[in-house]
């Protein structure tokens, strides 16, 4: 008996979560406890240290991302890993490591979250879900295309992560319609992971998609001595935006090609369910009107300047409260927020500035730039392009974008590089981070779905990425000249 009961459990051993584990850990005691490494040296001659804290920052951060890409435990305890370890070896306080976790970015993200509930739970998602098939068909390639349309047009007037949890409970509700199966299928993974990826392709296209694209033109306009219109980043960025979410399209469509070519019945289906659903109901208007209130007062925040100081977290978690004040939901619902994708955040905000305030984010972006700093013009730029891509799977875009744009503004006049170029690049690559789930929200809303692994996710994104690099080389050698953008300077 004993034996076979030694035989049962070891046979329950994941040898592959233990091996990545201890890859992380080894990682971690290795360049943490790694004799001072050399200073990095920009252009001008000045010398930035990797102290011991810095240094400490990478090699939690490579822990960091070794659990995350691996999901040895789950991705929220991966993330209290990140705190723990900045506070047990002294890379930070405890008061900062663990402040990180609950910042305005993480209760965006809790409120957002609350808003997909609200449509889920009042049955608008069901509603618009139905009305939607009814018009996209019954050919799953059209079901992909019309969810991804709808997204990054979305994703154009309102921040992408108040997107994704939009559109979470229509895929959900689509997907229900596709297969009662609860295991995973290539239909189910392109729509969550696709839905995921387009919310960033259609948020550089404007400045109500995210943060980023007004902190990089702050950073420009610092720099530079030039303002960047809203305008005129639109001009530049929807061809490039809208491109990708085509492209985006046929890569599903290879990549994960649903398993059926249509669902048949479905679109008198969806006719049926809407018309069985009735009359709108008092809190379906409800909803609809706090949150359509908040979405327009968040994207008058460009425009109206008495609304500019109001941050945006204040505007959309008003809406969280008002939920619960009107009766639309209780603390059940409370409790029945994915608290692993808010812990997921939480890591990835602490870890970002754990690496922007030890030094070591810093340190990275001007070594990897200066290495390029005597090579061809189109290089200098791609790997401006690429270390924002990379970064931005680990880090906040913003910080990913204030740590590389200021080193980056500061080469380009050596090689003959004009600044705009330089700062479009960056801002395509830093709205479609592919790799990991911490890289956005919408990444995380989508892995809430169960449809894919973490594994997965980054299996699929490694293409992705590389599909997204030659989209910027198109753009930078051929689309934006083209347009009028200057790209060398004489």
């Amino acid at each position: 008996m004993t034996i076979q009961a030694t035989t049962l459990t070891s046979s329950k051993i994941d040898w592959k979560c233990i091996v990545f584990l201890l890859i992380g850990l080894i990682l971690f005691f290795v360049v943490n406890f790694a004799p001072p490494w050399p200073d990095a040296v920009d252009p001008s001659g000045k010398h930035f240290v990797l102290s011991r804290e810095a240094k400490g920052a990478l090699a939690v951060f490579l822990l960091g991302g070794t659990w995350w890409v691996f999901e040895v435990v789950p991705i929220g305890i991966t993330s209290l890993t990140i705190g723990v370890f900045q506070v047990l070896f002294l890379i930070r306080s405890a008061e900062s490591a663990f402040k990180d976790f609950m910042t305005p970015s993480v209760l965006f993200i809790f409120a957002s979250l609350v808003i997909g509930m609200v449509f889920t739970k009042t049955g608008l998602t069901r509603r618009l879900a139905y009305k939607m098939l009814s018009i996209v068909g019954e050919r799953t390639s059209m079901i992909y295309l019309g969810c991804f349309v709808v997204t990054a047009a979305l994703s154009h007037i309102m921040a992408h992560t108040a997107v994704a949890a939009t559109m979470y409970p229509l895929l959900v509700t689509i997907y229900g319609l596709y297969t009662d199966e609860d295991t995973p299928t290539n239909f189910g993974k392109g729509l969550f992971i696709g839905m995921a990826y387009v919310a960033g392709a259609g948020s550089i296209v404007t400045l109500l998609g995210a943060a980023r694209g007004a902190v990089a033109i702050g950073f420009y306009k610092d720099i530079i001595g030039k303002e960047i219109s809203f305008f005129e980043l639109s001009y530049y960025m929807f061809p490039i935006g809208w491109i990708m979410v085509l492209i985006l399209w046929g890569f599903f469509m290879i990549f994960l090609k649903p398993e059926k070519k249509t669902i048949p019945g479905l679109k008198e289906k969806a006719k049926k369910l809407s018309a069985d659903m009735g009359k709108i109901t008092k809190n379906e208007i409800i909803a609809a009107v706090i949150v359509f209130s908040c979405i327009l007062i968040m994207s008058l925040r460009s425009f109206v300047p008495m609304l500019q100081p109001v941050d945006k977290t204040a505007l959309i978690l008003i809406s969280t409260i008002l939920f619960f004040i009107l009766g639309i939901l209780d603390i059940d619902d409370l409790e029945m927020v994915p608290w692993n994708i808010i812990l997921l955040f939480g890591g990835a905000m602490s870890i970002g500035f754990c690496l922007w305030q030890t030094g070591a984010a810093e340190w990275l972006a001007i070594n990897w730039l200066t290495m390029f700093q005597d090579s061809n013009w189109f290089v200098f730029v791609m790997s401006i392009a690429f270390f924002v891509m990379m970064m931005t799977n680990f880090i906040m875009n913003v910080a990913a974008i204030a740590i590389s744009l200021p080193v980056a503004l500061v080469i380009a006049p050596y090689l003959g590089v004009a600044p705009e170029v330089i700062l479009f690049a960056a801002l395509v690559t830093a709205g479609m981070p592919f790799l990991l789930l911490v890289g956005a929200a919408p990444n995380a809303i989508a892995y809430d779905s169960k449809q894919f692994t973490t594994g997965e996710f980054f299996k699929y994104g490694i293409p992705a990425s590389v599909i997204l690099m030659i989209m910027v080389g198109a753009a930078v050698l051929f689309i934006w000249p083209i347009m009028g953008m200057p790209v060398l300077v004489k």
